[in-house]
Order: structure tokens, then sequence, then C-alpha cells
């Protein structure tokens, strides 16, 4: 499998996608207005304690206040990045009865507490934490509260297991624990030593910092998109990273010449002119991942509805004219869309509860074979998912661990015009719809004098201080921009006209 990962970084927001054999596997992105907290440490004050929930409210400052279950008290639940691990990382037992009247006796309102972030604030759910903290590194992961040393499940080597275990009781302090994860296969001793004094600085100054700052504060700000994805995903598998901006190539080469200098062949910088997404065909394909009716190569669709409860995926024959009887022709588009529904899953980063459609069969080794294709088209997820088998309705119900808001949440916020039943771009991201359409532009030379109409909540965006934006895109791209007001463009929307001749060329420039 050939693997490829493609940044897009400006000052709006950051995108990074990971391709796999020519086709847009995942796709993370990142603005100002909605930076990763997974993994973020903050010193909270116990809000509220509820033993019928098995949890507790905890204020760390959000608008919602974090939901820390008894489950994530003082065991091994980790944000870690890495999906299997194995051997001397000791689950704790689960909810029993006796353990839970023990947590709620020791949680008390008002109490200090240190925890750690571990999914994101989703819709109207505040943020989840854990009290298990944990420090991810390139090679290792750092638990200080734990004494156990566990290894991923991908290295596979025996003897190469037995020796990332003796290098890492070597390197940890006595009753701390640690996960080795899958990018420290075959590394040398000082490779991994220097990830654990680096690790354990940190959690020293974050013990330190603790005792000396109020509740609510964030004690500890993980690695930013970018860097976690550099961190997490760039791996031997990986045959290329091109990014098209010179600071991140410049901070992602000196993160590599420091931690995986072996990688640094496999860096590229972007400079052409043209938007390095619409280079790699991610464009297009990521538009078609913010839509519902998703297209496969038999002719045959998907329809995907996300809701707050679940997402319902609706397989549909479509266009499909089988030669076949109904039972063959159904198995052809059920299995051509399992591997795109595994594919849709990861790229739109839907979690929870899912539940599928598929077109009826009536055999019992076609509803297997049903079963057995989605299980195996996920094994590329990292995310943990668990997948029932076809029901007499033609349905299979899964769960995908769910970390992060969908991806749709990241391009568009609830409308205010329908209350909540049709989403629209943010603001922010239709600027950065401008920014591209003007690199097309410019890339294609043209007149350089230019009229930008657009809704007034884009203007104030644009106009915004003093070195605007406005003037950024001014500088940057070379151009003379005039923004004027159309009380007739919805705030997703924006034309642009020639200022000699006023022709609209809007739609002339096209991902």
């Amino acid at each position: 499998m050939k693997k490829e990962i493609v940044i897009n970084a400006t000052n709006e927001e950051s995108r990074i996608a990971v391709i796999e054999d020519g086709k847009l596997a995942e796709i993370f992105v990142q603005s100002p207005h909605s930076e990763r907290l997974v993994g973020d440490i903050y010193k909270g004050k116990v809000r509220k304690v509820l033993p019928g929930m098995q949890a507790a409210f905890i204020d760390i400052g959000f608008h919602q206040d974090g939901f820390l279950h008894f489950s994530d008290v003082g065991n091994t639940f980790l944000a870690t990045g890495e999906d299997d691990i194995e051997d001397e990382v000791i689950q704790k037992a689960g909810n029993t009865k006796d353990r839970a009247i023990e947590i709620a006796k020791s949680l008390k309102s008002g109490q200090e507490i240190l925890v750690q972030i571990v999914k994101e604030p989703i819709s109207n759910k505040g943020p989840r934490v854990t009290t298990d903290i944990s420090l991810a590194g390139r090679y290792v992961v750092l638990m200080p509260n734990q004494k156990n040393v566990g290894i991923s499940r991908k290295i596979y080597s025996a003897s190469e297991k037995r020796r990332l275990r003796k290098i890492a009781r070597s390197q940890l302090p006595k009753g701390w624990g640690s996960i080795i994860r899958t990018a420290a296969v075959d590394q040398p001793e000082t490779a991994l030593a220097n990830d654990y004094k680096y690790l354990i600085k940190q959690w020293k100054k974050i013990e330190s910092e603790a005792k000396k700052v109020a509740v609510k504060t964030r004690l500890h700000k993980d690695m930013d998109m970018v860097d976690a994805i550099i961190r997490d995903h760039f791996k031997d598998d990986v045959s290329l990273v091109t990014i098209d901006s010179r600071k991140v190539w410049r901070e992602t080469k000196a993160y590599l010449k420091e931690f995986s200098p072996e990688l640094l062949k496999k860096l590229a910088y972007y400079g052409e002119k043209n938007p390095i997404f619409d280079q790699f065909g991610i464009e297009a394909e990521l538009q078609k991942s913010l839509e519902k009716k998703v297209w496969l190569k038999s002719g045959g669709y998907l329809i995907i509805e996300q809701t707050e409860a679940l997402t319902s995926i609706d397989v549909n024959s479509g266009r499909f004219m089988g030669k076949e009887d109904h039972e063959t022709n159904s198995m052809k588009i059920n299995l051509d869309a399992g591997l795109e529904i595994a594919r849709q899953l990861r790229l739109r980063d839907i979690g929870g509860i899912i539940i599928v459609d598929y077109i009826d069969v009536d055999s019992a080794p076609n509803k297997k074979k049903v079963f057995t294709h989605l299980t195996s088209s996920m094994k590329r997820d990292r995310a943990i998912s668990k997948v029932s088998e076809l029901s007499r309705f033609g349905l299979i119900e899964m769960t995908r661990q769910r970390i992060r808001p969908p991806v749709i949440h990241k391009f568009y916020e609830t409308c205010p015009t329908c209350l909540g039943n049709g989403m629209v771009p943010t603001v922010n991201n239709t600027v950065a719809q401008i920014e591209r359409w003007i690199r097309r532009y410019r890339a294609g030379g043209g007149d350089i004098r230019l009229v930008l109409s657009v809704h007034s909540d884009v203007e104030d965006y644009l106009l915004k201080g003093f070195f605007n934006k406005k003037y950024e895109l001014m500088i940057k791209y070379f151009v003379v921009l005039k923004v004027v007001v159309d009380e007739h463009l919805h705030k997703h929307q924006f034309k642009v006209s020639l200022k000699k001749s006023g022709d609209d060329i809007t739609n002339q420039i096209k991902a």
C-alpha cells in the first residue's frame, strides 16, 4: 500500500490529508477557532459527583464541565494514538459496585484534581477526561502514575519486544509505567532514551506547576494537529510528506532531524502556484466527503445522515443494472459498499453508533460474507470499532471510537436561519475559500484589480484590525482588492468581479 501525507497550511486553517493508494483516506483540520484539545492536562475542580451515573463533573474552565466516568479514575485509559496494546498493562476490574462506591467516596465536591482530556467536546457535551495522565512521544508514551510496561501489538518480534522492554525499564523511574509505540521498532537505545528524558522532564514541570497555579489552569498543551500527525502517522510505511508552508516545513524538518533523521529524505516542500490540494486531487474528494450522497464504482450509492444519536448509512442500487439474479446483484453492490463505508467513516471521522442498511440478501452465507467483508475493510482504521452481524432486517449495527467531532463540524456551523436543520460554512472557512480562489486566479495570471463582494460578517472579518486579512491577501498574492457588502449573498457565498469591466469571474475559477 502506497501512503502519502499532504499538508496545506495557511493562517486560517491547517488541513492534513492522508492518501492511501491514490485515494483520500483521512482528513484532519485545525483552525484558530477549533484547536486540538486531546492530550491537554488541566488542574480542575470536582463540581459534582453522581454515583448513580458512576461519573463526576470536573470544572476545567470550559463552557461545559469535563465528564469523568468512574472507569477513567485511576485506570489505564490512554490517548496514545496506538490501537492495540499488549502484555503488562493490566486493566483494572470493570465498574463493579464496590469500586464505584469507593470512587464516589474518594471524590468530593470542591476537590482539586489533575485531569487530561481524552475526548473533545461534541455538540452540547463537554470534554471527556481521565485521571490516568499520559505523555506521548515519538517512540514511547510515559505513564507517571502506573507501574507497567506495554508494547504495541503491531510489534511482532519476540526478541524486539524483549529489547524494547529492557530499554524502557532502564530509563523509567521506579514506579512509573510506559507504552512502547510501533515507531520504536529497530530504533537505537539512544532514540528511546532521548524520548524518555524529554517526557520525564515535561512531567516534572507539570507536577511543579500544579502546586502553584489556580484551578481551571491548563498545565500542559499537547502538540497542535500538524505536529501530532507527524509524530503519530509519519512512519516507515509513509512514502512522502509534502508541505506547502515553508514555516511548517522548516519546523517539521527540525523535529525529524532531532527524533527521526532517517525520515528527512521523505519530506518535501511544495512551492508551486497551483494550490497543493488541487495538485493532488484532494479538494474535489474533500468536497464530496461533505455531501450526503456517495457514488459507488458499481453504480450504486450511499446516503450518509449524521444525527445527534447515531449515523445512518443507506445502501442503494442506483444506476446499477446487473445481469444476474437479484441475490447476486445485491451482493455485488453490498460488497462494493463495504469498502466505501469503511473509507467514509475514516474520512469523515464519524464515531458513536452507526447503522448500515444493506440491500436485502436471503442466504445465510451471503449475510455472513457481508459482515466479514465490512470488518475486513475496517482493518486500516486506527479507531477502535465493534461490528455486529447482519440482522434479519438487513441492518448492521456498529460503534466506532469517537475522540473528535466529525470532520463536517470543522467546515460548517449551525445555520441561524434554519435553526439547526441545515449547515453552512463558518466565516473563517469562507475566507479560506476566498484565499484559495485568489491563489488559483493568480496562478493563471489576469488583471490584478478585483472587487470582492461578500456578506457583512465576512467583510467585518476581512477588515478587522489595522493590518487586516484584506491587506494580507493583497500582499501575499499581489492583487488590489476592493471589498464591498452584497446583502443578497449568504455568509458562505462570495463574488469576484473585474474592477475595470465589472465582469463577474467567480465561476471561471474552479478547483
